[in-house]
């Protein structure tokens, strides 16, 4: 997967960001990861101990974490002691990537340069930003927005109304009309007197042969990834918030909602109206009945259905007439 980023950076140590912490190894920061992705120079966090596995094993050079959390990360991380994990998080994004806390629209765009581009065919008010990437035999639609560093693979198709931005996109995918990809999701931290926006610097990245309905939206990460795998289906006016990840071969009906940080499998089959709550981690093969509201893990294999989501079983038992 590329490694692009779409968000300036600026060059801080850790002393100039934690001004009240002191650290045997001071280093500019590479970049601010989950704890799985984390090396070195990259700054991380851990707030909560359902993430104690991943914790344990994290090459971050720094972490944000509280107190009672500290025992679970290695000696190589150099642990950051805080009482609110986000709220220092949230800090320290809007430092390294001021431009991340507010989508400023993309001024770079302009009527894309048919030499550049010589195999794409564009329709009419196509407007693509700065260093734009699409591959050959493509195909964009009329009044379509293609924010800077965008890249789209070969031979896909995006249609009208379309507006994408911090996204990779696979080959051969489909985009129906007014799609909205890439843009900040809903993130705050609540606070007695104000809500403080947490910045979004993760990407939307869509695999090969992925089609993707009209009206859809889906978020980018915060500092994770959005992940759409290869070959999975969305109907109309489904929305994914930030650092979802869904797996290969998914069918997912219309108006079905996502909630942050879950994690779909493979084969997965959704039916419409239903919604998944956050940070949730739904097994392969899995089945879910139209209009059910998933609240806890489900295991690989399994059919549900209600609200809340129950194994189809019990579901039609504690139904019956």
């Amino acid at each position: 997967m590329k490694t692009i980023s779409f968000f300036k950076k600026k060059n801080l140590t850790l002393e100039k960001i934690f001004l009240k912490s002191k650290f045997k190894k001071n280093f500019t920061i590479n970049s601010v990861k989950p704890l799985h992705t984390a090396q070195s120079k990259d700054l991380t966090f851990f707030d909560s101990l359902k993430y104690k596995s991943i914790a344990n094993k994290t090459k971050a050079g720094a972490c944000i974490t509280t107190n009672s959390l500290k025992i679970h990360l290695p000696d190589s991380a150099q642990k950051i002691i805080v009482e609110k994990v986000l709220l220092e998080l949230a800090n320290a994004l809007n430092k390294i990537y001021p431009s991340a806390s507010v989508d400023i629209p993309d001024l770079t765009l302009k009527k894309p340069n048919k030499k550049k581009y010589k195999t794409v065919k564009f329709g009419n008010n196509v407007l693509v930003g700065k260093d734009v990437k699409i591959g050959n035999n493509s195909i964009i639609g009329s009044n379509t927005i293609i924010e800077k560093n965008v890249i789209i693979g070969k031979n896909s198709v995006l249609g009208s109304g379309i507006i994408i931005k911090n996204a990779i996109v696979g080959d051969r995918v489909v985009l129906q009309d007014n799609c909205k990809i890439g843009q900040k999701g809903f993130g705050f931290i609540p606070l007695t007197k104000k809500n403080i926006k947490f910045p979004h610097i993760g990407r939307v990245v869509i695999g090969d042969d992925v089609e993707i309905a009209s009206g859809c939206t889906i978020d980018r990460g915060s500092v994770d990834d959005t992940i759409i795998g290869q070959n999975t289906y969305l109907d109309n006016q489904v929305h994914i918030a930030h650092n979802v990840k869904i797996g290969i071969n998914c069918m997912i009906a219309g108006q079905v909602g996502f909630a942050g940080s879950s994690n779909i499998g493979n084969n997965v089959s959704i039916g419409g109206q239903a919604g998944v709550s956050g940070h949730l981690k739904i097994g392969n093969n899995v089945k879910i009945g139209g209009g059910s509201g998933v609240v806890k893990d489900i295991n690989d294999n399994e059919v549900v259905m209600g609200y809340p989501a129950l194994p189809l079983k019990e579901f039609l038992k504690k139904n019956k007439s």
